[in-house]
């Protein structure tokens, strides 16, 4: 069984050089948000659109981490990750609505001469309850999808079918104007998060050092998981169920519960995303946006912990600068991507490193 390359890499080259790179990585990190807060004109004042930019691709970062503990170490390869985002980001946007609207109603309701609020936006004026939305939304449909679905053993290529209709299906639900989100243009003119400017230089600093303290948050979260007996049979579970099964143990529970953890940590990246973006809609359901974060696990090493990152950082990166420069080519180079990461690295960017290491 595969050991996560955290844990190898800590073992050959001893804890001193990854506390050495994770410090520097983090460093780096906390400093952008505070150079954002330099006068203007300053040499080394960091944009908003740099820090928007690297907010977004860290949300993105998170979701491919949140996938790698179900695909890479649970072997369910799941095309319904966007789903679980966009959830949350959905969450934390009613609350910005209701925050934007005052005493009032959203602006989309009164465009389409509603009267009340729907029975399901109540107490989401409050940030608290927001919280809990954001990660019961995604949680709880996490919890029964996969209770039936680990209860009639569906895996493999049918698991990520259902996956991906589940998404589908979520996607033409929300883009419906009667069901009170918006429709097709979903959330946006966001103006406030409690009570401070949310374009403010202030605001965008705090949400993005959220961000930061998320994403080290999961990681850490993910290593000790893969460290521990946990992790084995979460491993066990994807390289051999039927032997784990004859070993005596119930691989249902392990599989719900490392599927609700990984949807949890999306509705938290989605709430994160949503303030630093400013805008959510149904698109985030797109069965396509599910697949790309397959691709950047796929792409950095899945089971790695760390593969994931590097691969949605080099491929948002790549997306943000081809679809500027060469937009019409973007689909066809992710594509390519893929077919050549499937032929030729199956163990993504860091399973090529590790190999290139070794004796």
């Amino acid at each position: 069984m595969n050991q996560p390359l955290l844990v190898t890499a800590t073992q050959k080259a001893g804890p001193r050089l990854s506390l050495v790179i994770g410090a520097i990585v983090l460093l780096t990190l906390i400093a952008l948000p505070l150079l954002s807060l330099l006068p203007d004109g300053h040499s080394l004042q960091v944009s908003a659109y740099i820090l928007t930019l690297v907010g977004k691709i860290l949300c993105y970062a998170i979701v491919a981490l949140a996938l790698d503990l179900v695909w890479g170490y649970a072997g369910l390869l799941s095309l319904g990750h966007g789903l679980f985002f966009a959830l949350g980001g959905y969450a934390m946007g009613m609350y910005l609505m209701r925050e934007a609207a005052g005493d009032g109603l959203p602006a989309f309701m009164s465009f389409l001469s509603w009267q009340e609020l729907p029975w399901y936006w109540a107490g989401t004026q409050h940030f608290a309850w927001a919280l809990c939305l954001v990660v019961l939304a995604p949680g709880s449909l996490a919890l029964v999808f996969g209770y039936f679905a680990f209860r009639s053993r569906i895996k493999g290529v049918y698991f990520s079918i259902m996956t991906q209709a589940l998404t589908f299906a979520g996607m033409l639900l929300f883009f419906r104007n009667e069901t009170g989100f918006g429709g097709n243009n979903g959330f946006t003119n966001f103006r406030s998060v409690l009570g401070f400017d949310i374009t403010a230089p202030g605001t965008r600093a705090v949400l993005f050092l959220l961000t930061v303290a998320l994403l080290a948050g999961s990681l850490y979260l993910g290593w000790r998981l893969a460290q521990s007996k946990f992790g084995r049979v979460l491993t066990a579970l994807r390289d051999a169920e039927n032997r784990l099964m004859f070993c005596g143990y119930d691989p249902r529970g392990f599989k719900l519960f490392i599927w609700v953890l990984s949807a949890v940590l999306c509705g938290l990246a989605g709430a994160l995303y949503v303030p630093q973006v400013g805008i959510i809609n149904p698109g985030e359901m797109s069965p396509t946006n599910s697949i790309e974060a397959a691709v950047w696990v796929a792409l950095g090493g899945r089971g790695t912990l760390i593969g994931p990152l590097l691969g949605a950082g080099l491929v948002n990166g790549f997306k943000s600068w081809f679809t500027v420069a060469f937009p019409e080519v973007w689909l066809f180079f992710l594509g390519a991507l893929f077919i050549v990461v499937t032929l030729y690295l199956p163990k993504g960017l860091v399973g090529l490193l590790k190999k290139r290491d070794e004796p």
